[in-house]
Formats: structure tokens, sequence, C-alpha cells
């Protein structure tokens, strides 16, 4: 993450999972978008607290528009630079992206991302959870329908390489 770069968007209780084949389960995080990187935040330094409340306040915010590009209060420029430190979290350029696109399915909307990182492509599914099951594993059992469209429109009109 560069000195200079702003937060434009930030999701939270987002379900990834993994388009390859033989693939099973995936991870909740945040998808944060800034001026210069996408970025996937599953381990982060934020209190549980906090997440449980903007979980809430950002199911009501979809409720009311389905609009993807929000901005939490609580989370800031120096909260994302101290998760990134963490290797587990996900940084890409915007150049690196290969391919983006959303679909509506019957049961929420997918924003879909595939993506080259340290020589390996990667296929990525990212949707919004509404209702999590904590046993046996978390999961998500419901999914909301959001308007992904802004968030793929802002990183095609910021890519210098195009396909």
């Amino acid at each position: 993450m560069e000195p200079e770069e702003k937060i434009q968007a930030h999701v939270v209780s987002v379900w990834r999972e993994s388009k390859k084949f033989f693939s099973i389960g995936g991870r909740e995080g945040m998808l944060i978008l800034t001026d210069k990187h996408l970025m996937f935040v599953h381990k982060t330094e934020a209190k549980k607290k906090w997440w449980q409340a903007i979980r809430q306040r950002q199911t009501v915010q979809f409720l009311k528009s389905k609009d993807t590009m929000i901005i939490h209060d609580g989370y800031d420029e120096n909260n994302l630079k101290e998760d990134m430190e963490n290797e587990k979290n996900v940084e890409l350029r915007f150049d690196d992206i290969l391919d983006i696109s959303n679909e509506e399915k019957e049961w929420g909307s997918v924003l879909l991302i595939e993506y080259e990182k340290d020589g390996k492509l990667e296929k990525h599914q990212y949707a919004v959870a509404q209702d999590w099951v904590k046993y046996p594993a978390k999961e998500p059992t419901k999914y909301m329908k959001v308007d992904w469209e802004p968030f793929v429109q802002y990183i095609k009109n910021s890519q210098r390489i195009t396909r």
C-alpha cells in the first residue's frame, strides 16, 4: 500500500471462494478498494465488537441501497496498512487483474475476479453474506443482492493495461 493511497470502498462480511476444480470452502473477510489496489483482508486487527456492529449496519444499508461503493467509520487507511502487513491478506494492483465481472445469481450477487499473483493464475468469487452458521464450520447461509457494477467499473477505468 502506498502512502497517499485512499480507501474508495469497503465491504465487510464478504465470502470468498476459489473457482478452482475441487476447491471446497471459503473465507470471510473485507473487500477494500483503494485508488490503486483491490485488497481482500481476512486477517484483521479490527475489534470483534466493531466488526459485528459494522456488519449489521452494512446489512441495513444494503437493504436500502445496493451500492457497494461504501466506506465504514472506525476503519481507515492506517488500519488497512496495519492489516496489510499480514502476508495472508491479498493486495492486487489493478493491472494484475486479468478479468473482473459481476453476475446476478438466484441466491445473491457475485463479483468474479481472475488475476495473476506470484506467477499463479487465481480465480475467485466474492459475495456479501447476510446470515451465518457457526457450526461445524463458519459458512454463509444467506447472501445479499448488491450492485457490484460500480466496483467493476472503477477497476476497469483505473487499469492501464486492458485486455
